[in-house]
């Protein structure tokens, strides 16, 4: 240990001119000797000085030998050990695009947190301007709306009390159509019987504008499309199976005079399949359009109704009509539509679309507009990041599933934004056509569907955006304990999931088998599979199961809810929550890191001693005027100040600024405006200083002589706080600042020789 200690005394002036030389931003590290004797195994790192030292980056250059300076000029972080830069549109790549994926984090724990914590900031601007995007789309004035054309179409009854959702055959479909459906569409009179004065538009609600003119379309089977058996036949003339495509009848019929008697198909009319409650149907068929009168419409709906449109291969009916409303700006797409299975009967279902087409009328689009460009950048700025993560790290970049996520992100992005603008040229010229014929049909049914998908899209987006902050918190081992507990369970939770399955989808298929032909919620297998998840949650019909089946109604609940709920998903429950205090007691158990309070609480020093540094060096102007006489003139006051370690730009510009005659001498007045300004300085930045806190600057100090382990905190004391302070508190001129930086190293060096 002594000859250590000898050693190490003999190249002591060389160690402290290496680090003095390097002086910049950060702590200081000493990574080892500059010459003979080797370097030390372990590197020495302190916090001692609110001046910055040693800037990232430039550990690994080799220093040089010089002479220190107490005034030492920032090294920048380009500059290497050779002095040469590294310029270029790398560097720009690097510095704009810096992530944990493109940079060398995996030694520096520090530059790890940094930048996961500047990628997250980044990033949560980036989720503020989706956000506001996707609410922006959205307002409780779409739900209203909706709602007031729910009940008007829907829940509204007819003389007789029929309403679109107590459709059960053909004859309440036309008494429907013949009166709630026809007095909904046509709004030309308040409700005194005056007349609105709008021509023949129609303004439902007196705020809805129809836009064009109704639409009804059937869809057909043909005759014969399924066999009778041969004991019926001569009862049974005709055989109209269930709908299919391939079955479709496109044969004219009945007056053969119009478009309501002739078939169309899909591309004709510019249609779009529909997904209905039994079936899928196609975008033609036969087809009626209305007028913008209510009279002619009855006139047109008594024809089809006295001619028998409807017949026995009448699969599904369709009502179709448009409104706008401009004090929201919304456009309603309604679709109305009664299937009639091969059963008999009728089955209505409904479709209200609420969308906004028109986006750009508002102050509040105008902003929208704004954040979609920032939107735009930002996924440019995005596609260039994994572009270049994709390049440094190739395939092996998917196997993260944030990385893919990432894609997934910008790929709906870019969805969202091609749509946006095809959908705003579509309904531009949408609206010019419908402005020059206002008595065609008005289809805004594929682009409510495609802006409804385009909703959704936005939302998922949205839930993807939300799920990704979880990327760039995950450095702290508080937040990785979800993924950590999924991912150690995940074996178990599949070898269970095999055995639950099994299970629930016997229970399922038993389900449907015994109840199907009577509950509705067991009508299909897919029904079936859901209403056991809803069983599991307390939402079931025990009456209905019990009266589909007396016996095995009872025994199929009482054993599904004993082996289900009660064995097999505690087992479940049981599974996640063993892992659960498994990784926990690990992650307690383990060194704590490098945190993003760390890094707070070293950006709180340095402001710290920053202040504390300006502070000094108006006390040092004070002392300079107090020793003064009544005339001070620039050459005593230049060379008081330099004595006390203040440069010479420093001390010009502190006087000029208060010489105003510019006779290089402060009279009296001129320095009694120094006074009061340096007071007025020094008691904000005393205010300043007590808010950072009193103590936490001792604790701060303090604990910026504590050695550093490996995982970037501080492990054993290297210098006692009271010899800290002593050092730190010598005189300030030029020489007893060298000589306090000399004395510092000395003490930090020797007693971490004494720790080894």
């Amino acid at each position: 240990m002594q000859r250590l200690n000898n050693r190490s005394e003999s190249h002591l002036s060389g160690q402290v001119e290496c680090e003095l030389d390097s002086l910049g931003k950060g702590s200081w590290v000493n990574q080892g000797y500059c010459g003979s004797p080797p370097p030390i195994p372990r590197a020495i790192s302190t916090v001692y000085n609110p001046q910055p030292l040693y800037p990232q980056g430039s550990f690994d250059s080799m220093c040089k030998p010089t002479t220190p300076s107490p005034f030492p000029t920032e090294v920048k972080p380009q500059e290497t050990g050779s002095g040469k830069k590294r310029g270029g549109c790398c560097s720009f790549f690097k510095g704009l695009w810096g992530t944990t994926l493109t940079e060398n984090t995996s030694d520096n724990r520090e530059l790890f947190v940094r930048t996961t914590l500047r990628e997250l900031l980044v990033y949560l601007v980036f989720l503020v301007d989706i956000c506001l995007l996707t609410y922006g789309m959205t307002s409780s004035n779409t739900y209203y709306y909706t709602k007031v054309m729910t009940d008007l179409f829907v829940l509204t009854p007819s003389g007789n009390g029929v309403t679109f959702q107590s459709i059960s055959s053909m004859a309440d479909f036309w008494t429907y159509a013949q009166g709630p459906m026809l007095d909904g569409l046509y709004w030309t009179k308040w409700y005194n019987d005056q007349s609105l004065q709008n021509g023949d538009h129609s303004f439902i609600y007196y705020e809805n504008m129809l836009l064009g003119v109704p639409r009804m379309r059937q869809i057909k089977v043909m005759n014969n499309s399924c066999k009778v058996h041969k004991d019926f036949r001569n009862e049974i003339s005709g055989c109209f199976d269930v709908y299919n495509e391939k079955k479709e009848d496109e044969v004219d019929f009945g007056l053969v005079n119009g478009t309501a008697w002739q078939y169309h198909n899909e591309k004709e009319i510019k249609g779009s399949a529909h997904w209905g409650l039994l079936t899928t149907y196609s975008g033609g068929g036969y087809y009626q359009d209305l007028n913008r009168t209510k009279e002619e419409s009855a006139e047109i709906l008594m024809e089809m109704n006295n001619n028998l449109w409807l017949d026995h291969g009448t699969r599904a009916v369709f009502i179709d009509f448009s409104t706008y409303n401009a004090n929201i700006n919304l456009f309603c797409v309604i679709r109305l539509l009664v299937e009639f299975p091969a059963t008999g009967g009728a089955i209505p279902s409904y479709q209200i679309r609420t969308v906004k087409l028109i986006r750009y009328i508002t102050y509040w689009d105008y902003f929208i507009i704004g954040c979609e460009m920032v939107f735009c950048l930002f996924i440019l700025y995005y596609i260039v990041e994994e572009i270049l993560e994709l390049r440094i790290h190739g395939f092996s970049y998917f196997s993260s599933i944030w990385n893919t996520l990432d894609v997934v992100v910008i790929l709906l992005a870019i969805v969202a934004i091609v749509f946006n603008v095809f959908r705003t040229i579509k309904v531009d010229k949408l609206l010019g056509k419908l402005l020059e014929q206002p008595g065609i049909y008005a289809d805004f049914e594929f682009l409510a569907f495609w802006q409804t998908q385009y909703n959704n899209m936005n939302a998922v987006n949205l839930f993807f955006a939300w799920i990704k902050v979880f990327k760039y918190i995950s450095f702290n081992k508080t937040m990785t304990q979800l993924s950590s507990t999924l991912g150690r369970c995940a074996k178990d939770i599949m070898g269970f999931a095999i055995m639950f399955f099994i299970v629930f989808f016997a229970y399922a298929q038993l389900g449907y088998l015994l109840f199907g032909t009577e509950v509705n919620s067991f009508s299909t297998f897919v029904k079936c599979i859901f209403t056991q998840f809803r069983i599991i949650l307390g939402d079931f019909d025990y009456d209905a199961i019990e009266r589909a089946n007396r016996v095995l109604g009872p025994i199929y609940f009482v054993t599904y809810v004993f082996f289900v709920f009660f064995v097999l998903l505690n087992m479940f429950l049981a599974i996640i929550n063993d892992t659960y205090s498994e990784v926990k007691e690990e992650l307690s158990s383990q060194k704590d890191e490098l945190q993003i309070t760390d890094i707070i609480k070293q950006s709180y020093m340095k402001t710290f001693m920053k202040l504390k540094l300006k502070k000094e060096k108006i006390s040092d102007v004070q002392k300079v005027l107090r020793s003064g006489s009544n005339k001070l003139e620039f050459k005593d006051f230049r060379e008081t100040l330099k004595e006390l370690g203040h440069a010479d730009h420093e001390i010009s510009e502190a006087f000029s600024k208060f010489d105003h005659d510019g006779n290089q001498i402060l009279d009296q007045e001129e320095q009694e405006r120094m006074k009061r300004e340096l007071e007025e300085k020094r008691d904000a930045l005393c205010a300043e200083l007590n808010n950072l806190g009193k103590n936490y600057g001792n604790e701060s100090l303090e604990k910026s002589t504590m050695d550093i382990d490996e995982h970037g905190k501080p492990s054993n004391p290297l210098v006692e706080q009271e010899d800290f302070q002593r050092v730190i508190s010598a005189p300030r001129s030029k020489s007893d600042r060298l000589s306090r930086e000399t004395k510092l190293r000395k003490l930090i060096l020797f007693t971490k020789m004494d720790t080894l």
